[in-house]
């Protein structure tokens, strides 16, 4: 029962790249834009944004997944997709927040492939000011253009 409970954890986290791509392209890049656009521009003065708004949508979900998951004292699976959706948010947290954004200024420099290709793509996520035309929504997916050029030896200068 463990192991399906690990493989259930992983498949929620897994799926999580998908919600957050399609959040991101569909809801934050669209209907929800006024909320998403003061984390593309750097026109305010205080370290929060609207755009972390969708912290909470994205937590509540993984909050009552385990709170009914683990209701009367007994795990079922609610329990461990939730546990995989707080994971996910918190890979997000570190990733985005810490290491790219460099919103707590640790992790400043990496010669990881992986870490450099993600940071590449996220800026050029970053370079489209507006919510159209927008590219690399992913979070933890890179697109293999960047993975190639992450693995390019670096040119001193």
């Amino acid at each position: 029962m463990l192991v399906l409970n690990i493989l259930i954890l992983i498949a929620s986290f897994a799926f999580m790249e998908f919600v957050a791509w399609s959040t991101h392209k569909y809801i934050m890049h669209g209907l929800l834009w006024n909320l998403h656009r003061d984390h593309h521009r750097k026109d305010h003065d205080h370290p929060m944004e609207r755009n972390d708004l969708f912290f909470l949508m994205f937590a509540i979900p993984g909050i009552l997944f385990m709170y009914f998951g683990y209701a009367n004292g007994v795990m079922d699976p609610r329990l461990w997709i939730g546990l995989g959706i707080t994971l996910y948010g918190i890979a997000y947290i570190f990733a985005h927040d810490v290491f790219i954004h460099q919103r707590i200024r640790i992790f400043r420099r990496s010669d990881n492939v992986y870490l450099r290709a993600m940071r590449k793509a996220h800026k050029i996520h970053h370079k489209h000011l507006g919510k159209e035309d927008g590219e690399c929504f992913g979070f933890l997916w890179v697109p293999g253009k960047y993975l190639a050029e992450a693995k390019q030896p670096k040119v001193k200068r």
